[in-house]
């Protein structure tokens, strides 16, 4: 690890050594309690905010566990959660004990609920339902009681089956009715053949359902115990089992060395979903979608391991595996016939996590887009491809096109590395503070940018929405502060300020033999703006606020589970941006436009009719009343169906690089194709050209005004 990530996080590990983090080893014969160790050692010592065990909170991680394993209540019984409350006030001490007979009960107790619901789901959609019975689903789970018998709880099974199936039943109507109006044939299926076939579709899907819950093992469903005890610190403080450490992993750093595939597992086996674009699996162009694998080799075995009826997440441990090394796949073709090909894994990089950029015209001016879906990183070397180094070369490539303005698009961009956004924010000023700092007991550090180099002084825009969130808020947040650019998109963003650390759990732990122990992200800090006051909670207020499809939903930080409170430092020492753009003058034409536009109207409709069907609890299970109220609800959508067919009078095309690379890449063709086509018709993107465009003339204008009055 290199540079000034490495510098900041060892800053942290310092400041851990001086709780004997890094000196405390932990050692005992139960891995359960092992584990329990070293997490409550790790939130009592480094979270931002401990929290006191006690009854309270005993009774928080009681609620939450028996919720996250039985959310629709059609598993434990009445007496089931009666029995469990014996331990509602106690989890507290158990913690602090180690000691995990609670979660003994409760999963010895839902795996035999589970096993029992098989049966009853397997002996409902054994019979024909009757959708001419007057009867209503309600869907309100929060309020629903605990069944407290057998009858009651297949009653519950047999309505959310029914309701699931209704659906599969008008779908099929529907399709029958289409084709015939297109099919010569006049073969119709009868309703009974019809309610027949919807029942299939029910059990199929519940089926891959079961699949999926039968493969969790032990350590799975422990991994759901343990957070509902870290969650209890802050929505952000989670434990990553083993594979999920994996996954954060990826997600994180856009890439992995493997074969380069994406697997799903499916009743007939481990299938390919998708080969990854650049991999080695779609170089050597053998391996296919919806491929079937059957065994496993690796270079150094003489036989292989038969992954059929495995878990899906043993199957990948095989096929995973170190750069360089050969795997062997004994594969069922998509023809059926049986093939054995050999791949050499290498670094997979998924193309979807990094930055893009694209360049349009208006008015004979030429303007630049990035797209940064997170800010991603390398843990082990910061020197690697990551999202500041990666957007400075798109800049670049941009300004070579000559582009006059830039849009930085950070919509559902949930955050990622500290460093990176500091870097990407030194990127559009001089020098100065990008964001302040603190840990508790600790006065604040100001983390800012040192390099006087500027690689864009002209025009921004910043779009965000309510899923904008960490780091993305820190990005706009800056640049609001330095009147640096431009901040357009949702009332507010996300509203996460705080910062998280990964903990290896393995490092602390003295001879292990237990196995690969996970890692704990727990809440170490909380970020400020410049000005002092922190997104916590209220997110960053854009500058020219449109209505989007999350307008009416309840997301974000204030939404979740024991958020940290908000709160505000001093300001740091920074000095405002001084340039000839006229923010006011352009702000006050956006919002002029923005209320004017039908698009936006349209949009702000839409969004409050899909909160009136979110919220929606009742559904009427005879399908005459059903099929009526979906009528209606068609109705309505017709009303929103000029959505997409909203068209802007912009062009997008890609950077000369990428056309090259385009040439040889089909795959990438095809999503940039699908990118730019989703450009066009985006009307916070025609904006945010427009609010350019607004910035780029009256700069020009003060600009002339400012030299006529020097001379």
């Amino acid at each position: 690890m290199k540079g000034k990530y490495k510098f900041l996080l060892l800053a942290l590990l310092i400041a851990f050594a001086s709780c004997s983090f890094t000196s405390k080893k932990f050692e005992d014969p139960d891995k359960d309690k092992l584990l329990m160790q070293l997490i409550t050692y790790l939130l009592d010592q480094g979270h931002f905010e401990p929290k006191d065990i006690n009854d309270d909170f005993s009774f928080e991680v009681f609620e939450d566990y028996l919720n996250n394993v039985d959310q629709f209540k059609r598993f434990f019984y009445a007496s089931d959660i009666k029995e469990f409350k014996a331990y509602q006030d106690k989890i507290d001490d158990q913690i602090k004990a180690y000691d995990v007979s609670f979660f003994n009960l409760t999963h010895k107790r839902l795996l035999q609920r589970i096993a029992e619901a098989k049966t009853i789901y397997t002996e409902i959609l054994e019979k024909p339902f009757d959708f001419s019975k007057d009867e209503d689903y309600v869907a309100d789970y929060e309020d629903l009681t605990y069944a407290t018998n057998k009858r009651e709880l297949k009653e519950r099974w047999r309505q959310q089956l029914k309701f699931s199936t209704i659906a599969n039943y008008d779908e099929i109507i529907s399709q029958q009715e289409a084709d015939s109006e297109t099919s010569e044939t006049n073969e119709k299926k009868s309703l009974k053949e019809i309610e027949a076939e919807a029942r299939l579709a029910t059990k199929e899907s519940i089926d891959v359902l079961y699949d999926y819950i039968e493969d969790r093992t032990r350590n799975d469903w422990f991994s759901v115990y343990i957070n509902a005890i870290v969650e209890g610190f802050d929505p952000h403080t989670f434990y990553f089992a083993p594979e999920d450490k994996e996954r954060f992993d990826r997600d994180i750093s856009g890439k992995f060395e493997g074969i380069g595939a994406r697997l799903q597992k499916k009743v007939d086996g481990i299938l390919v979903d998708e080969v990854i674009s650049g991999g080695p699996a779609w170089r050597g162009n053998e391996l296919e979608v919806g491929d079937q694998i059957l065994k496993v080799k690796q270079e150094d075995e003489n036989e292989s391991i038969n992954v059929v009826g495995m878990r899906l997440a043993d199957a990948i441990k095989y096929i995973k595996g170190p750069k360089g090394t050969v795997v062997t796949l004994t594969l069922k073709k998509v023809d059926g016939t049986i093939q054995d090909i050999s791949i050499t894994r290498d670094v997979v990089e998924l193309e979807e996590t990094y930055a893009k950029s694209s360049i349009v015209e208006k008015e004979g001016k030429t303007f630049g887009v990035i797209n940064l879906p997170k800010f991603y990183i390398s843990f082990e070397d910061y020197n690697e491809r990551n999202a500041a180094s990666d957007i400075k070369k798109e800049i670049l490539r941009l300004k070579e096109e000559g582009v006059e303005g830039l849009v930085m698009d950070l919509r559902n961009n949930g955050g990622g590395s500290l460093q990176t956004v500091v870097d990407i924010a030194g990127l559009f000023i001089e020098e100065g503070p990008i964001v302040q700092v603190k840990t508790t007991g600790s006065a604040k550090e100001v983390l800012a940018d040192k390099d006087k180099s500027i690689v864009w002084d002209g025009p921004l825009v910043i779009l965000v929405n309510e899923l904008s969130a960490s780091a993305s808020e820190i990005l706009a947040a800056a640049m609001q502060d330095y009147k640096r650019g431009i901040v357009i998109g949702s009332k507010q963003t996300y509203g996460k300020g705080t910062v998280q650390t990964v903990m290896d759990l393995n490092r602390m732990v003295k001879n292990n033999t237990k196995g690969d122990m996970g890692a704990l992200k727990f809440t170490t800090q909380k970020f400020y703006r410049i000005n002092g006051g922190s997104t916590q909670l209220e997110g960053v207020k854009s500058d020219v606020i449109v209505p989007d499809r999350y307008s009416y939903i309840d997301i974000g930080e204030k939404n979740q589970d024991n958020p940290l409170a908000w709160d505000k430092i001093d300001a740091a020492d920074y000095e405002v941006w001084g340039n000839y753009f006229d923010y006011d003058t352009t702000i006050s034409k956006s919002k002029a436009r923005m209320a004017a536009n039908e698009q936006l109207k349209l949009i702000d409709a839409n969004a409050q009719w899909v909160k009136k069907i979110r919220d929606r609890e009742s559904y009427s299970l005879n399908y005459e009343t059903y099929k009526k109220e979906m009528d209606i609800n068609e109705e309505e959508a017709k009303r929103f169906a000029k959505l997409s067919e909203y068209q802007t009078d912009l062009t997008f095309t890609s950077l000369p690089y990428e056309v090259k690379l385009m040439d040889k890449d089909s795959v990438l063709l095809e999503k940039r194709n699908r990118w730019h086509e989703a450009l066009a018709k985006d009307v916070y993107v025609e904006e945010a050209i427009n609010v350019l465009h607004d910035l780029k003339m009256t700069y020009a204008i003060k600009n002339k005004v400012a030299e006529s009055v020097k001379n």
